[in-house]
């Protein structure tokens, strides 16, 4: 009975201790290397493991490298899985480019990895170009009519200059910007529309690549169109800001002189407020001199003799004024 359960605890232990064994050396992974011709020892694997890092990320595209005749060691590939790299892309863009016979390296492929570019599409533009399409662009031609052009773009990757290049959105905005500069520049919009190559052999002169990660092979008017009449509209604002602004002085003179009536006329009755006031202070003064002796009674009914003479004779002016007929009616009783 103890014999039966020492043999079991033994075998327990086996298994696991094969258990552990396996899962920190991959003898498979092992094999399939000796088999490929990689020489990698178990060791060397089981360091991997220790180190955090998929021993198959590393072996296979190692073997992969081994079969297509390039020369990478085990601790480059580590290394650049290790900065974040994924290495199994590098090794294919790395037999790509020496198919196509494009010189690259594997430093240079995987600072361009590391640089978050993918470095195998970049190969495979070199090989064949992409073509990037623009949006709409609207500009204006000199007599103030609109064009609207859409424009391809035939690039292709500089492996080069794919480390610090500018992208494909560069790319578009001084192509639009080109597209712009050369719309803007002519007469009329007939011009560029009976020429739409002009735009493109201007914009390939300006060597618009430079800085980029790109060669740019051809510029291509894909579509072009006739807009708005930008002059017009710009004219007809004007206009009707013209008018506002007339509209807002005369209003402004009306105002002002309004307020020079009201003025004129709060000044008048003022007057007639004096007058009345001063008419009021007569009696009172005749009535003084009375009581002095400076007026008699005789020099008051004279003056009211005055008054009266003048009161008829104004009367007898309106009365006139009024009997007099007009220009009309002399014109009417000729007729």
């Amino acid at each position: 009975m103890e014999t039966a359960i020492i043999v079991l605890i033994v075998v327990v232990a086996l298994i696991f201790i094969l258990s552990v064994l396996f899962s920190l050396v991959p003898l498979g992974l092992w094999i399939s290397a000796g088999a490929a011709g990689v020489k990698v020892s178990l060791i060397n694997l089981v360091g991997m493991r220790l180190r955090r890092v998929v021993p198959a990320r590393i072996i296979k595209p190692k073997i992969k490298a081994a079969k297509a005749g390039l020369e990478v060691s085990i601790n480059e590939l580590e290394s650049h899985y290790l900065a974040g790299g994924n290495v199994d892309r590098v090794i294919d863009a790395l037999i790509a480019a020496g198919k196509a016979e494009i010189p690259l390296t594997f430093k240079t492929a995987a600072g361009i990895d590391l640089a978050g570019r993918n470095v195998l599409e970049a190969v495979k533009m070199s090989v064949n170009p992409k073509v990037i399409e623009t949006p709409l662009i609207a500009a204006v031609a000199k007599n103030g009519i609109e064009v609207k052009a859409k424009a391809k773009v035939t690039v292709r990757a500089n492996i080069d200059r794919l480390i610090g290049g500018a992208g494909e959105e560069t790319i578009i905005a001084r192509v639009g910007e080109g597209v712009v500069t050369t719309i803007g520049s002519a007469e009329t919009h007939k011009d560029v529309l009976e020429n739409p190559d002009l735009i493109s052999q201007t914009i390939l002169k300006k060597g618009l690549d430079s800085g980029t990660a790109f060669e740019i092979l051809s510029i291509d008017i894909a579509d072009i169109d006739v807009g708005k009449n930008i002059g017009a509209m710009l004219q007809t604002d004007q206009a009707e800001a013209d008018k506002k602004i007339a509209q807002a002085k005369a209003e402004e003179r009306r105002a002002m002189a309004f307020a020079r009536e009201q003025e004129m006329k709060a000044s008048v009755q003022e007057m007639r407020a004096k007058v009345v006031e001063a008419e009021a202070e007569i009696p009172k003064a005749m009535a003084e001199a009375f009581r002095n002796g400076n007026l008699g009674i005789m020099d008051y009914y004279k003056m009211k003799n005055v008054m009266a003479d003048t009161q008829m004779r104004d009367s007898i002016s309106d009365m006139g004024k009024t009997d007099k007929p007009n220009e009309t009616e002399i014109k009417r009783g000729d007729k």
